[in-house]
């Protein structure tokens, strides 16, 4: 018959429950408190439990928000267990077919403890189970799992309910200690702080991926979108004490988004802690030849069981030496048939390999000791394994042995025994000794000649310089071995290996004038001998300031550089090596002369030329009462200096001269270096009256020193003009008459026009 989709709806339709039963966990929330700790949780005699109680949902129908749950034939990784619901434990039943929201309408109380251990201040719909008990061995443990809707986009980023598993002792005065945390850390699990990477807008970084589960499709045990890895809660604790254990989980905020803590059935085990593991991957396994005393004492203790890879031992003390690698439990009888087991698993690392070495020190005075820097035997110490740490040096193997007393100057060590040893450990602290021979070399490398050079720099005299050291290199390896040379500062940094000069070829002194140099000569670490010598800074230190000379026009001049040098050169045309030259032009000249140390000095002769003055004019302002003036004027080949003087005993800079009577003035023109001349002038100006009376004074108005312009003319007019007299410079001037007739005592006006075409005009009175 052909099948048809009616044919097939119909097959599925009967099928799809009994698949849905088989592959999904059940949920029943009729078990009682007592039978939900005592039977399923921990199910064993090894701890007293009382005062049970569980809080949660209320719902109409009657379903609680906890009970059992069955994985039945489905995937889900506990076979049975407790679940704690923010909503309805039955809706937690697979497929993961809708959203669980069973908070909607109801918002039951949160619960204060939950908040406090979280630090958040606004939980609701908490269900809570919680009880006493009495443990009998040392350690508790239980495996649980956090199921949530809020695993779902990039919800985990912002979003997350919370849970806690709350431990304190009965009475006593600390407060509670949350057991649900990352391992090895103080973080509380929520959906926020385990999840993958969460891409997109909104998204964030992975936390703790590596206890998140996974994201769940439809077709999933519960009816969750995702959740973490099964993980451990555990918490030591003291056998015969009371404690309190509260399990909590409770909505954040608001309703949305159900979560579930899944506990594992008989999962709360009551143990005997033997300690940590011991492992490689953890990094603490244990070191060839030491012991590990596993101790399982329990004071209500019947019989103690240990295993080794489990194989029974012979020996039941509540201790066990472990010698060797394995896996160790024990199994503690306790009364009422308990038994509380322990296990540890323990690995030895790999014993380190440490190599022997052997330095070679110089030995400069020959008496068989020498200081050694040990640090120079580390690379050989290590080197079948760069992975250990730098040696540490002892002067003996037992105090290597027991890391007590090492040796403080590493650096600076005097070889006052052949041997030390050296102490190495691998990254768990397992170590291994090796030791260090200590040889001495002679010295027999000849000390090279000094490193000279001079200070040519901006700064000649400071006595800094740079060196090329390796131009002494061939000096010192004459009759040697190859090797390596390195320079250093100080003889002990040479003996030590320290701090050598980086680059020798470029070496500046860092003490002025002469410092010491140390070239070790060494084929690896080994040494075989210092040679030193210096390095002088010579400057040439005398003071070779330019010179100032003047040289007459016509004459020579003699230019000295100085006794007492070893060389000359001057920069004439022939080249003059001798100490004094003679020159007869103006110019810069230029000798280079060489001290004792070879070092070369400069020195300047600027030679200026010059000349006797040769006047060309003088310029006079003058008929200005007592402001006249006189400026002299030379000629354009009058070069030089010069100096000017109306008296022979004052001389002035300025070629003018002020506030000068009229008279007659001889100027002496001064040149230092090729002398003198003397240049007369005039000064005029015209009298304001006259007198006319024939008593042989004041009877003509004329200009003195006028005669000395014999080609000046004056011209006399009365007061409306006329010309009334005019003479010229060489005449004696006018007598106040007029056609022969006396003209009358009253003001007259002149002009006077000079030989260099100065017009002067003015008036003056005749008085009878």
């Amino acid at each position: 018959m052909k099948m048809t989709k009616a044919h097939i709806f119909f097959l599925l339709a009967i099928c799809l429950p009994f698949l849905a039963k088989a592959q999904y966990i059940t949920v029943n929330d009729t078990y009682t408190k007592e039978r939900l700790v005592q039977d399923v949780l921990i199910n064993n005699t090894c701890a007293t439990v009382s005062n049970i109680s569980v809080l949660g949902g209320n719902f109409a129908t009657g379903e609680q928000s906890y009970g059992y749950f069955n994985a039945g034939t489905s995937t889900f990784p506990f076979a049975d267990g407790i679940i704690l619901s923010t909503g309805r434990a039955v809706a937690a039943q697979g497929p993961n077919s809708s959203l669980l929201d069973d908070g909607r309408g109801m918002d039951w109380p949160g619960d204060s403890d939950l908040e406090t251990a979280l630090e958040i201040n606004n939980s609701i719909n908490a269900t809570v189970l919680e009880f006493d008990f009495v443990p009998l061995g040392n350690k508790i443990s239980f495996d649980y799992m956090l199921s949530s809707e809020e695993y779902h986009d990039n919800a985990p980023c912002r979003y997350s309910d919370g849970f806690a598993f709350l431990l304190k002792e009965v009475g006593g005065t600390g407060g509670y200690k949350n057991l649900a945390i990352i391992p090895g850390t103080t973080i509380p699990v929520k959906v926020t702080s385990v999840h993958p990477a969460i891409g997109g807008n909104g998204g964030c970084d992975a936390q703790n991926e590596e206890y998140f589960g996974a994201f769940n499709g439809y077709e999933h045990p519960t009816n969750f979108n995702g959740q973490t890895t099964i993980m451990t809660a555990q918490s030591d604790v003291t056998p015969g004490v009371r404690y309190h254990i509260k399990l909590v989980v409770a909505d954040e905020g608001n309703y949305r988004y159900d979560s579930a803590i899944f506990l594992g059935g008989g999962s709360f085990k009551i143990e005997t802690d033997l300690g940590k593991d011991r492992l490689l991957a953890t990094g603490n396994p244990l070191c060839k030849d030491e012991t590990l005393t596993l101790n399982a004492t329990n004071a209500s203790a019947i019989r103690y069981e240990w295993y080794k890879n489990g194989i029974l031992q012979p020996e039941t003390t509540p201790t066990y030496q472990v010698i060797e690698a394995g896996d160790y439990s024990v199994n503690v009888e306790l009364a009422g048939s308990c038994f509380s087991p322990g296990k540890i698993k323990v690995e030895y690392s790999p014993v380190p390999t440490a190599t022997n070495a052997v330095l070679v020190q110089c030995d400069e005075d020959n008496n068989g000791l020498a200081l050694f820097n040990l640090n120079q035997a580390n690379a050989q110490i290590i080197a079948a394994d760069p992975t250990l740490t730098n040696p540490v040096y002892f002067r003996t193997n037992a105090e290597a042995a027991s890391d007590t007393n090492p040796i403080t100057n590493v650096t600076n060590f005097e070889n006052t025994q052949p041997i030390v040893y050296a102490r190495v450990e691998n990254q768990y602290g397992c170590y291994a000794i090796a030791e260090v021979t200590l040889n001495v070399s002679n010295n027999n490398i000849a000390d090279p000649q000094d490193l000279k050079k001079c200070d040519t720099d901006a700064n000649p005299s400071d006595g800094k310089s740079v060196f090329n050291l390796r131009d002494r290199e061939a000096d010192i390896l004459v009759n040697l071995p190859s090797g390596n040379v390195n320079y250093y500062t100080s003889y002990a940094d040479a003996l030590s290996g320290l701090n050598p000069i980086p680059t020798p070829e470029t070496f500046a002194n860092t003490t002025p004038f002469t410092q010491r140099i140390y070239a070790k000569l060494s084929s690896g670490i080994d040494c075989y001998g210092i040679a030193e010598f210096n390095v002088r800074v010579n400057f040439f230190g005398n003071s070779l300031d330019d010179v100032q000379v003047t040289i007459c026009r016509g004459s020579t001049i003699v230019l000295n550089a100085g006794s007492g040098f070893s060389s000359y050169s001057w920069n004439t045309p022939g080249h003059e090596t001798t100490q004094t030259i003679r020159v007869n032009a103006a110019g810069t000249y230029t000798v280079t002369v060489t001290n004792a140390d070879g070092c070369e000095g400069t020195k300047k002769f600027i030679v200026t030329a010059s000349s006797i003055a040769t006047v060309e004019t003088i310029r006079i302002r003058d008929f200005q009462g007592g402001n006249n003036t006189a400026t002299v004027v030379l000629t354009s080949d009058s070069i030089g200096t010069y100096e000017y003087s109306l008296d022979g005993i004052t001389f002035q800079n300025s070629p003018t001269f002020t506030d000068l009577e009229p008279g007659r003035y001889n100027v002496i023109i001064r040149e230092a270096n090729c002398g003198t001349i003397t240049h007369e002038f005039y000064i005029m100006d015209y009298p304001k009256f006259f007198t006319p009376n024939n008593d042989g004074t004041n009877d003509f108005w004329r200009i003195p020193y006028l005669q000395y312009q014999p080609n000046a003319t004056v011209a006399i007019f009365d007061r409306y003009g006329k010309l009334i007299y005019f003479f010229k410079g060489g005449q004696p001037g006018w007598d106040g008459k007029l056609n022969g007739h006396d003209l009358p005592a009253t003001d007259y006006w002149f002009r006077i026009t000079l030989q260099d075409n100065r017009e002067i005009r003015g008036h003056f009175s005749l008085l009878r």
